[in-house]
Order: C-alpha cells, then sequence, then structure tokens
C-alpha cells in the first residue's frame, strides 16, 4: 500500500486538470447542482458493495466504490477552491476538528462510564457548537438531513431524542407501543378513509423503525436485506416456471407459491456464509454457446456454494468471495476454476446435479456447468 498523502494528492491534481480550460468539457459543464445524483448513486452503489462484503464476498469491489465516492468529495471541493470557499485540506482540517473535540475521552483522558455516555456527551458538545456558532442551542435533532429515506430518518430520529433521555426503558415498551400503532391501523383500514390509513401506517412504520434502532438492528439494512431476499426467490419463480414450460403470465397463484416455497427451503438449507479474508477479486469473462442455459445453472447453484448471481441491466455475472466471472456469446471456454467455497460443496452437489450439471469429483468437488466450465471447490 502507498502512502495515502500522495495517492489523495494525486487524485486532487487529477481533478485540478479536468477542471482546467483544456481538460474534459463534461467536468468543466458541472456545478454543485448538478453532481448532486453521482453523489446520492455512488453512496448507493458503496452500500450496495458493503451488503456484500456482509455476506462474505470480496471486499476489492468496495474499495473501487469507495473510490468513487471519494471522488464526488473532492469533486465539490475542487468546485469550492475555485471560487475562493475552501478546499480538500479544509475538509479534511474540519471533520478532523470535529472528531477530536466530541472525543475528549479519547483525546483529553476523560473517563466515560460506556458507549451510551459516549453519546450523550456527544450531544451535549454539539448542543454547545450549535450555541458558539448560532447563539442558540437549537434541538437535539438537528443534523438529521431531510432528504434522507424517510425509514432511516425516522431511525435517526428516535436516536437522537434518546440522547437526552426521551426513550422506552426497555424494548418491551417499544414492542407494545407497535401493537398500538397496528390496532389504529386496523381501525382506519376498517374505516376506509385514505387520510387515516395514511397517517395510521406512518405510525406503524416510524414504530417498526423505533424497534429497529433499540434492537440495535438499522431499519435500512433489514428492509435492504429482505428486499434481496424477495429478488432472488422471485427470479428462482422465474427461472423454476420457465424450466416447467408455463408461457409467460399464465401461472397460478398456488405454482408460484409452491416454488416460492422451494426457494425460501432451499436457502434455509444453506449454512450463513463465512467472512472471507480473501481482498483481490478477479473478473473474468468467459464464452459460452447458450447463454440462458448457463444463466439458469448459476441461479440455482450459486447460493448453495454462498456465493450469488449478480443482473445488471441485461448482463449478469456469478460473484465468489475471490472471483467473478461472466459470459459472452461464444464457443465454450475450456477452463477450470478453483475458487472458496469452504464447507458447502455438500449442500451444492445435489443442486448442480439436478439443473444440467456434470460432477468430476465429489470430494474435492469438481464439477461443469452445463456449457463447459468446470469449477474445482477449494
Amino acid at each position: 500500500m502507498g502512502r495515502s498523502g500522495d495517492a489523495v494528492e494525486r487524485l486532487e491534481g487529477i481533478m485540478r486538470t479536468l477542471r482546467a480550460e483544456g481538460g474534459c468539457p463534461w467536468d468543466r459543464a458541472q456545478d454543485i447542482r448538478t453532481l448532486r445524483p453521482y453523489l446520492v448513486e455512488e453512496t448507493y452503489e458503496v452500500l450496495d458493495e458493503m451488503d456484500r462484503v456482509g455476506e462474505g464476498g470480496p471486499w476489492r469491489a468496495l474499495c473501487e466504490e469507495l473510490g468513487d465516492l471519494l471522488f464526488q468529495i473532492v469533486f465539490h471541493a475542487q468546485l469550492a477552491g475555485e471560487l475562493g470557499e475552501f478546499g480538500l485540506a479544509d475538509v479534511a482540517t474540519a471533520i478532523s476538528d470535529k472528531i477530536v473535540s466530541r472525543h475528549p475521552h479519547v483525546f483529553e483522558g476523560k473517563t466515560v462510564g460506556g458507549a451510551e455516555e459516549v453519546l450523550q456527551n456527544w450531544a451535549r458538545i454539539k448542543a454547545e457548537e450549535r450555541r458558539r456558532k448560532h447563539g442558540r442551542e437549537g434541538s437535539v435533532l438537528d443534523g438529521v438531513p431531510t432528504a434522507a429515506p424517510a425509514l432511516l430518518r425516522a431511525e435517526r430520529l428516535t436516536e437522537k431524542a434518546s440522547r437526552i433521555g426521551f426513550d422506552w426503558p426497555d424494548v418491551a415498551g417499544v414492542r407494545a407501543k407497535l401493537d398500538e400503532e397496528l390496532d389504529e391501523l386496523d381501525e382506519a383500514l376498517a374505516g376506509g378513509d385514505a387520510r387515516a390509513i395514511e397517517h395510521e401506517l406512518g405510525d406503524v412504520l416510524f414504530s417498526l423503525a423505533n424497534l429497529a434502532r433499540f434492537t440495535a438492528t438499522p431499519a435500512e439494512d433489514a428492509l435492504r436485506a429482505a428486499n434481496s431476499r424477495f429478488t432472488r426467490r422471485f427470479h428462482a419463480v422465474e427461472e423454476g416456471l420457465r424450466s416447467r414450460g408455463v408461457p409467460f403470465g399464465t401461472a397460478s397463484l398456488a405454482e408460484m407459491d409452491a416454488l416460492w416455497q422451494e426457494a425460501k427451503a432451499a436457502e434455509a438449507a444453506v449454512p450463513p456464509p463465512a467472512m472471507s479474508a480473501r481482498a483481490v477479486i478477479a473478473r473474468l469473462e468467459l464464452r459460452a454457446p447458450d447463454l440462458e442455459r448457463a444463466h439458469a445453472f448459476w441461479t440455482a447453484v450459486a447460493p448453495a456454494l454462498g456465493w450469488s448471481v449478480e443482473v445488471d441491466g441485461g448482463e449478469w455475472s456469478v460473484e465468489t468471495p475471490g472471483l467473478c466471472f461472466s459470459y459472452a456469446p461464444g464457443a465454450a471456454s475450456p477452463i477450470t476454476l478453483s475458487v472458496d467455497a469452504p464447507g458447502r460443496a455438500d449442500a451444492a452437489l445435489p443442486r448442480v446435479r439436478g439443473v444440467g450439471g456434470t460432477v468430476l469429483s465429489e470430494r474435492p468437488l469438481v464439477f461443469c456447468d452445463p456449457v463447459g466450465t468446470c469449477i474445482r471447490i477449494r
């Protein structure tokens, strides 16, 4: 690893060149407003990679996405510097000063009784900062961005309020409040008043966000994971219908529910992925004469190995802890890949056979997919 200071200085230099006369026309055309959607997009791409790492995936892709997010910060600092407002060094200095001032238990030797007291001190220090800046301490809720996703904002609002003691004494109170709000939602549903339903549904969602915060289970993360499970299982339903020759849009609810339960049971049979220590990801593009057949195979087999099939637009790839491979049309690639999937060979074996793969060895597990790519499990 090189020195971070040199790397950041290089990035600043690249940014200045892009914005200079004779630089990139697109970069020169941007301003603080036009960059907003890119900052949001890059933030969500970082979150996507954080989820993959949390599921045992590789770290390298997260490094790349953090770089994209850092570039946005450098870009904004460059715009500000051109107007004489501030530069990247000022951004770093400001956050360094803020972090030091809000951690007196680390940098000033003060004693705290635990994480809860740290948060309470943080709230008091922020109030004092606001008093010095604006002449008043303002609200403890200040700083929760109104543009944040509503579920995340609800969680952060309750967290901020808790720092001055406005909180339930235990989880039982939070759970009872949720029951109360659900009862009120039932009454609104029975009455059929759309405005009342929206009001009570909002209260239920707010109570759920508070429960998530109280149990240290971030609501946004939990919902993202639920979205991923739904997507994964629904893709399995679609693949199952295609494999059975059911025409698009003609399946019965009972048929789809049966395939849904199969997908859910298959997930439950696979042990949770272990965090991989590998940090380098290689990306390979293989050739396959039948892309649909390869896609169907890997959609079924990858989850059993703790891997995933990622779809981006019309393209897809198989993501493993140390390797990403995708397919393009062409003659089959005569290649054997050695890939990590510790403890998962037994779970994957029946699925490989069930969807058209060829097992060459059970221990260690070596198999070929229907289009000729061979995999050796390490």
